[in-house]
């Protein structure tokens, strides 16, 4: 997948450092207010960051080639395009030249209402930033949790756990009569530390969003995400004042 990611800040980097790492995904493109740095081949994401953290642009970065007006790369040839910064950048005056066949909105407000109504008669995918980026409230739901309950996540179930694995461990080895490596025992028995278990919850909680909004869409024959996830998220708040007797 060849993806364009324009801002390089607090979202922008993360999304595409992990795209790259744990994706595979080659990062062609990252655009800042000042500039865009553009490689085929896939751009070193941590070393572009580095540069411009330091030189405060992505010229002279030998990395990839600078193009000096990074707007003009939101509408290059990639299969994801992901507005990570500024609202508004894709309007009426450039949203038929956009060639992503997917955008991801990581910033707020990215495409105007003229634009998203271009781009749904292209038939681009759009997923829509109160879907996209709502990654960040639900960690901090997920840490408003724990603070209130004054225990860290995995503390209660960690020894039953170790106990339950370092028995199917051993039944394992008796079954097979071959005994499981040490470095693999450990990494087994040890299970989740709470960074993982905050990434699992994340992991679950936004599949399951896009699942529901994609079921919504389908089911009600509604003609993009975005309509889909506003009438998931009011059909929800509704349920939720009926609960209680509003």
């Amino acid at each position: 997948k060849k993806i364009a990611v324009q801002g390089l800040g607090n979202v922008g980097y993360h999304t595409a450092k992990f795209l790259h790492e744990e994706d595979e995904s080659k990062i062609v493109c990252i655009m800042e207010h000042n500039g865009a740095i553009l490689n085929f081949e896939g751009l070193n994401v941590e070393a572009a960051k580095i540069y411009q953290m330091e030189h405060g642009t992505f010229e002279g970065f030998d990395g990839g080639s600078f193009e000096k007006n990074s707007s003009d790369m939101l509408c290059m040839d990639c299969d994801i395009l992901i507005p990570a910064a500024r609202e508004n950048v894709i309007d009426s005056s450039n949203a038929e030249s956009i060639k992503a066949k997917l955008i991801v909105e990581a910033a707020n407000g990215p495409i105007t209402f003229e634009a998203d109504k271009i781009l749904n008669t292209k038939n681009i995918i759009i997923i829509p930033d109160i879907m996209a980026n709502s990654g960040g409230v639900a960690v901090s739901y997920f840490e408003w949790v724990r603070n209130i309950r004054h225990i860290r996540f995995g503390r209660l179930e960690k020894r039953r756990n170790a106990y339950q694995f370092d028995t199917l461990i051993s039944a394992i080895e008796t079954m097979t009569g071959k005994k499981m490596p040490d470095k693999f025992k450990e990494q087994f028995v040890e299970g989740a530390n709470e960074i993982d278990l905050v990434r699992s919850g994340l992991d679950d909680m936004m599949r399951e969003a896009y699942q529901r909004v994609r079921s919504e869409k389908l089911e009600n024959d509604i003609p993009d995400l975005r309509t889909a996830a506003y009438k998931t998220a009011l059909d929800r708040i509704a349920i939720s004042y009926e609960s209680i007797g509003l």
